[in-house]
């Protein structure tokens, strides 16, 4: 069964950038075999697609976020990378990763995934 661990940093400061590892582990789940996402929900608000990276690792962003944010895949270490570039509070969200075997432009439910991570909190402040 695939399963999803998310690593970095809690906290971060304004201008700084943000990065997020999700690592896939598990039987015959190696990276390559999904597609993988990255969805925020900020305190009180709903929850958002950042963006997402096949299995051959082509990528696709949210256009509001696009200018600012990378997701790759280290098919080695069975990981996928997001860095958010240039932080604000308005950044501060709940992270999460996600996998499935096709990825669904946009989808935030969790059902829409084989696979959630467990989620972290990020909190940009001065």
């Amino acid at each position: 069964q695939v399963q999803l661990q998310e690593s970095g940093p809690g906290r971060g400061k304004p201008a700084q950038t943000l990065s997020r590892t999700c690592t896939v582990a598990g039987a015959a789940s190696p990276t390559g075999w999904y597609d993988g996402a990255w969805i925020r929900q900020p305190p009180g608000k709903g929850r958002e697609w950042m963006g997402g990276i096949s299995y051959s690792g082509s990528t696709y962003y949210s256009p509001s976020l696009k200018s600012r944010t990378s997701i790759f895949r280290d098919a080695s270490k069975n990981q996928i990378t997001l860095q958010l570039l240039s932080v604000t509070p308005e950044d501060t969200a709940v992270y999460y990763c996600a996998a499935s075997q096709r990825l669904i432009l946009g989808a935030t439910a969790e059902n829409l995934y084989d696979c959630w991570g467990q989620g972290t909190q990020v909190t940009v402040s001065s």
